[in-house]
């Protein structure tokens, strides 16, 4: 019996709507044959709904658990395969399928039991034998393992315990083998039932950094996905103990501290998905209601006292990954509801901290940046207009309470706290602006004597001034303040910040030449002096950054480009401050290099309706002389010889909330500008432009994403794919390129990736899996249907490589279909190099599966035309495909062969066969060697 697909179902019994489910089960088979296991899933879910008889219904319970053991979704297979077998306590298949999938979800015990009663069901049953042999291997090797870990897990523990160990380095050895242990699941078990989590506590207890590490690296091995191990963990510690070591002063330990509380929130919430069940499908205590002591926790951290600035910093990290939905299809934000309403004051509170004066919040130079982006992400995150006036509620209620009644110092944070809403949900900070006496006394403090009051104000009104709304206010009434402070002011850091201000207000008109908004040569000076300070290593970086901020704007103007890549000590001074510590610079970097290789999206305006906006007196962009392709093309040059592809691979690799998905598109862009000469791509690759684009791709936005995904295609066109893609992150590769495919892609996009996918179905039997993994040959049958004869040419070579797959070489046999069809047909084409992929494409299919031979007769009346058509091509290419099938045609059967002689195919391969020796005479010789031999035609006097 057949015991790995849904096929041979037991007879149904007739009742009503039964034709219906029989029907739709039968072609649910059909699919699952053909590899379309999404699609007989829901042929089975069709049929469930047609009132079927409980027979039936385990039937197609059993067949939807073979479709997901197929998707590999293993908790759904157990599932599907449970229902089965209510149905039916006796259904072989569903015992089998069940235990398939329990044996992928780590529980040995209960699979073994399930193959145990199929093995008594059907005792000769050689499949059930081997399945149960191999399990139980399984558990005795499990068994074998953990009773040798036991000495092991506790002899370390002794060793790390142990006070006259010291500093050894058997100390040292022993906590490295504990963290590794622990990355095996069976490891961490042993771990966690020795009574690893108190001996762990104990560690932590000691204080010494090097055992902390051990213990919380030991820690995040035992809580990995697994829901009931992190909320015993979080019992026996305290989840305020865990949260607070956030909070140290060793930036080690509290990174450590960060990576073990993220892996704990990726276990709870795995957990709220799954309805209480843990990795084991043990009934725990409420995961949401632990993850929201989790995140309250995080929310006292954040402004208590004597926290490090580096921990507030993890605290904030933490929240912008775990709270806000990962994606707008989920309905559920309570969570981000939840922590607007308990702790929307708290986030306001760093983002509103000055620096560092006595009493206050510790924070970094990153923090109310990393505030910043939680309360844009929290903004973003809300449904409704009611939701969203409620935040706007809070904040100006938090800014007029500090505001009003505290004197300066209240003004300051409350002004400091709409600087970073401007940063952030800029429609909040935009009503907070408008708040009674705000702007006054925003302009009023940047003529302080104060430094710290200047500074706060000044970056206040930068912000403002990138801020549609307040833009022709600050414009007319903020750019004579700016200009007198960068010429009057001694201070640097308060010229450069003016600086910032003027160059925001200067290119108001973005890349259009038409209008800009100072007089000639305004622009070339500011980023003169942009440049200046850039390099000026005296000043610290903090105020550095703002001359890059500088420089972002200012870029917009062509001359300035041209100017700046020309400056090789400002560049490397670019990138330099790209590589620091300060995290909040790496926006600015990409925003001046995405306009220098003007790789922001710009469309050519029609020419008529550029005329009519002139008759209609309307204003029309201008594109600067210095934009055009040839001037960009030398300034990608210039950037790839500073070295810009090594900065951007540092700021790929920054594992910081100021890489937001607009940074990561912006980066994208560049990427894809630096790669579109093919010169140009072995310096990206080289300098380790592929590994960086990889994450690229696969997070951020959608436009950065594609991107991204369209840089990888050109690398992988046009280079060894396995040397720009070394190890297993070629197989990273596909999913990007597959993105590629889709319909809302460009023609240029979907031919790319069809050229790389090509490439890389050439090159392995695993990678050509990976590509159908991803459901690609579906999309790629469509385009071979394009009336876009690059398009079609392109999707016809992918699918030759892929018609390598066994899979692949099932769609091309099953019964009612044209894809045999097209091929053949495509073999006639008049296009060249799409003959070719038809041809190789037929030739390897008819090698493979000699069956097909008696098919191509049958396709289409004109295919001893085609065949004979290859035979006499002038391109020895095309005649060796087409001597090639012709063989397999003749090999595969007498009639076909006896067909073939009878036509002018015998003349041809004649001829053939008398050429100088190549693959085509030897094919053809092959072939009047066959034909000899089935007694079709004689051999002439010469025995040849």
């Amino acid at each position: 019996m057949t015991v790995s697909g849904p096929g041979n179902p037991e007879p149904q019994s007739v009742g009503p709507g039964a034709s219906s489910v029989e029907q739709l089960r039968k072609d649910g088979n059909e699919l699952f044959k053909c590899g379309d296991y999404e699609g007989a899933l829901t042929a089975y879910t069709q049929a469930l709904g047609l009132g079927a008889t409980p027979q039936d219904q385990a039937i197609l319970h059993r067949n939807r658990a073979a479709c997901h053991l197929k998707l590999e979704d293993y908790e759904k297979a157990e599932t599907e395969a449970t229902k089965a077998i209510e149905k039916d306590g006796g259904d072989i298949k569903a015992l089998y399928r069940r235990s398939q999938a329990l044996e992928k979800l780590g529980r040995l015990d209960q699979a073994v039991l399930d193959l145990q009663r199929c093995v008594s069901l059907e005792p000769k049953n050689k499949v059930f034998q081997e399945a149960l042999r191999n399990i139980a291997g399984q558990i005795q090797e499990k068994v074998r393992y953990m009773s040798s870990t036991d000495a092991k897990v506790e002899q370390m523990f002794q060793i790390l315990l142990d006070p006259q160990e010291k500093g050894t380095e058997k100390k040292q050895k022993a906590s490295q083998n504990l963290v590794v242990l622990a990355r095996e699941d069976a490891g961490a078990e042993k771990i966690f039932r020795s009574n690893g989590v108190q001996l762990l506590q104990r560690l932590l207890d000691t204080g010494e950094p090097d055992l902390m590490l051990a213990a919380l690296r030991t820690l995040v091995g035992i809580c990995s996905e697994h829901q009931s191990r992190t909320v015993a963990t979080l019992s026996v510690l305290g989840t305020r103990r865990v949260v607070s070591m956030l909070g140290v002063e060793n930036q080690a330990v509290s990174l450590a501290a960060c990576h073990l509380l993220q892996v704990m929130f990726d276990a709870l919430k795995e957990g709220v998905k799954k309805g209480f069940r843990g990795k084991e499908g043990a009934i725990i205590v409420d995961p949401a209601r632990e993850l929201k002591v989790l995140i309250s926790n995080l929310l006292e951290l954040l402004t208590e006292v004597g926290v490090s600035g580096q921990g507030r910093d993890n605290a904030l990290t933490l929240l912008i990954k775990v709270v806000p939905r990962k994606s707008p299809k989920d309905p559920n934000n309570s969570l981000t509801l939840w922590v607007i309403d308990q702790g929307l004051k708290k986030i306001l509170e760093v983002g509103g901290s000055v620096q560092d004066p006595p009493g206050e919040l510790t924070v970094t130079a990153n923090s109310r940046m990393s505030a910043s982006i939680l309360l844009s992400k929290l903004f973003d995150d809300l449904k409704c207009d009611a939701e969203r006036e409620n935040f706007h509620r809070l904040c100006e209620n938090y800014i007029k309470s500090w505001f009003e009644g505290h004197g300066l110092a209240g003004k300051l944070r409350a002004i400091q706290t709409v600087s970073c809403l401007l940063q952030g949900p800029c429609d909040a900070g935009n009503r907070a602006l408008e708040l009674n006496g705000v702007m006054e006394s925003v302009i009023a403090l940047c003529a302080s004597e104060q430094e710290e009051e200047q500074l706060v104000a000044v970056e206040t009104l930068i912000h403002a001034a990138g801020k549609a709304k307040r833009a022709s206010f600050i414009t007319a009434n903020g750019v004579s303040l700016l200009k007198d402070l960068y010429k009057r002011s001694e201070k640097d850091s308060i010229r450069i910040r003016a600086l910032v201000g003027l160059c925001k207000l200067g290119s108001a008109g973005g890349t259009d030449f038409s209008m800009k908004q100072f007089a000639e040569g305004s622009t070339l000076k500011l980023a003169k002096q942009c440049r200046k300070w850039l390099c000026n290593d005296q000043m610290d970086v903090g105020t550095r950054r703002w001359a890059v901020e500088g420089l972002a704007y200012l870029t917009f103007d062509a001359d300035v480009k041209e100017e700046f890549v020309e400056d090789t000590a400002a560049l490397k001074a670019l990138f330099q401050l790209s590589k620091s510590e300060e995290r909040s610079v790496l926006f600015a970097v990409a925003s001046a290099l995405v306009n220098c290789t003007n790789s922001y999206d710009y469309e050519e305006p029609d020419p008529k309706m550029v005329e009519l906006a002139k008759y209609a007196k309307q204003h029309v962009p201008e594109q600067h002389p210095k934009d055009k392709p040839s001037f960009v093309r030398a300034r990608v040059k210039k950037l790839l010889a500073a070295g810009v592809v090594s900065a951007m691979t540092c700021m790929v690799k920054t594992e910081s909330p100021v890489l937001t998905s607009s940074c990561r598109e912006l980066l994208s862009r560049v990427f894809l500008a630096l790669v579109e000469e093919v010169e140009d791509r072995g310096t990206v690759v080289a300098q380790g432009g592929g590994k960086a684009l990889l994450p690229l791709a696969l997070e951020g936005t959608d436009v950065g994403q594609t991107k991204a995904a369209q840089a990888l295609a050109k690398l992988t066109i046009t280079s060894n794919p396995e040397m720009t893609f070394p190890g297993e992150r070629i197989y990273e590769v596909v999913r990007p390129l597959v993105s590629l495919l889709h319909l809302n892609c460009s023609g240029l996009q979907n031919f790319e990736a069809l050229m790389a996918l090509t490439n890389l179905a050439g090159i392995s039997e695993r990678l050509r899996q990976k590509i159908l993994k991803e459901k690609a040959v579906p999309m790629i049958e469509g385009y071979m249907f394009e009336e876009h004869e690059m398009l079609r040419r392109a999707a016809t070579e992918c699918m030759c490589n892929l018609a390598m797959s066994k899979e692949v070489q099932d769609l091309f046999e099953a019964t009612g279909n044209d894809r045999l069809k097209l091929l053949v047909l495509y073999s006639g084409e008049d296009d060249e190099l799409l003959r070719r992929a038809a041809a190789g494409g037929l030739a390897m299919l008819t090698s493979m599966r000699p069956s097909l031979c008696s098919r191509i007769p049958q396709v289409t009346t004109h295919w001893l035309e085609i065949l004979q058509a290859l035979l006499l091509s002038p391109s020895q290419e095309l005649q060796h495909r087409g001597a090639v099938v012709v063989l397999n045609m003749v090999e595969a059967s007498r009639e076909i062969a006896s067909t073939l002689m009878e036509s002018e195919v015998l003349e041809i391969l004649s001829v053939l066969a008398k050429d100088e020796e190549t693959p085509v005479t030897r094919a053809a010789t092959a072939c009047l060697g066959k034909a000899v031999e089935y007694g079709l035609i004689k051999p002439s006097q010469d025995g040849k």
